[in-house]
């Protein structure tokens, strides 16, 4: 599964730092991208790129690419941890939020020096979140703590927290677990949504209707969130650990198998059986991400191969070739026009991409059908 092009090698920059790529975000500008190392460091990248290549329509139709006049800004290490960064999320505030192994929480600011935020001694940073409204989250082991500027407070789960989640309105944390996940809401005590498994990823839907995990078990579980009514969504020969809700909300797209797998949310099952999209691989898809204002998906596979599809259709768009180790992490910027990856080997970079590229299309695919039931 290669490309004899790609659009990373004519409107994006890569580099290679030699330590595995285990998360990215963009900032909340659209202009910056962390990407967290498995050697402690933050890698931040100014995706702003002056001289850069560019998109031009031709008289005649289509488009032409005009290469660059400069090459692009290369990225700042930031060093953050002793051991390895675990995970990185965007601040509102501006800059990045890592987590790492040395238990520490460290605010990355767009200038200036890095600055802890929390510690816990001995102990793993598990998980990273933070609001669209500026509240930041971490777990370590069973431990969840929320902050906000003048206070931080913290509850027990029942089990090691494996993700957190905010809503989109910021009113509601979400935290996976074995055996279920727990709702923080900002007024309310903690309520549990049960479910048999060890859950291990999250997303919600654009509107805060419904929460979906993705499960060590090869499935997915949802759950409508007024009602705590299951949604249950199976049939994957590997673990479904990257999910990604369209912009309208409409479908649901995920990893797991050898394309990404779209779910109807329109609601739940009205679609009947779910679509896979994009080229048919003999490697795992990793990641997906769904453009923020466009039915298009990103997908990053095992065999370091990034592509872009839509919904339903069988043909593809090479963003990257394959190599440079697994695909990782994979993150469009909020406007929409990047997107980013990272690779095991510690491959990263960036593509800029343009309105006028996104002309794929195709045919519709089946998988397996959604089961919506309501909680007795």
């Amino acid at each position: 599964m290669n490309a004899p092009s790609s659009l990373l090698s004519l409107l994006g920059a890569s580099w290679e730092f030699g330590a595995p790529v285990v998360a990215l975000a963009w900032g909340v500008e659209s202009g910056m991208v962390g990407f967290a190392l498995g050697d402690g460091h933050l890698a931040v990248a100014n995706a702003k790129w002056r001289g850069g290549p560019r998109v031009e329509p031709k008289p005649g139709g289509g488009v032409a690419v005009v290469p660059a006049e400069s090459p692009p800004p290369r990225p700042v290490r930031v060093a953050c941890h002793q051991g390895s960064c675990l995970g990185v999320v965007g601040d509102a505030s501006g800059g990045f939020i890592t987590g790492g192994d040395d238990g520490r929480v460290v605010h990355v600011p767009r200038v200036g020096n890095p600055v802890v935020l929390a510690e816990v001694p001995g102990a793993w940073i598990d998980a990273l979140a933070c609001s669209r409204m500026g509240v930041r989250a971490y777990a370590s082991g069973r431990s969840v703590h929320r902050m906000t500027n003048v206070s931080t407070d913290s509850i027990e789960l029942a089990a090691p927290a494996t993700a957190l989640a905010f809503s989109r309105d910021s009113s509601c944390l979400a935290a996976a677990h074995s055996g279920g996940v727990t709702l923080w809401a900002s007024a309310a005590l903690p309520r549990r949504l049960q479910w048999p498994g060890y859950h291990r990823a999250l997303a919600w839907s654009a509107d805060g209707c419904y929460l979906v995990a993705g499960m060590q078990e090869n499935a997915l579980h949802g759950w409508r969130v007024a009602d705590a009514g299951d949604i249950e969504m199976g049939g994957y020969p590997g673990q479904p650990l990257s999910l990604s809700f369209s912009h309208d909300g409409r479908y649901l797209a995920t990893s797991g198998g050898t394309r990404p797998v779209c779910w109807g949310f329109d609601p739940p099952g009205a679609a009947g059986q779910p679509v896979e999209c994009g080229i048919p691989s003999q490697t795992p898809v990793n990641c997906v991400s769904c453009h923020p204002k466009q039915s298009l998906i990103a997908a990053g596979y095992g065999n370091g191969a990034v592509m872009l599809c839509r919904p339903g259709s069988d043909e593809g768009l090479f963003i990257k070739g394959s190599g440079g180790g697994a695909v990782n992490a994979l993150a469009w910027s909020g406007d929409g026009s990047r997107l980013a990856f990272g690779t095991q080997d510690g491959v990263f970079g960036w593509v800029e991409l343009p309105d006028s590229l996104f002309s794929v299309r195709g045919p519709a695919r089946t998988a397996s059908q959604p089961q919506e039931r309501a909680t007795p």
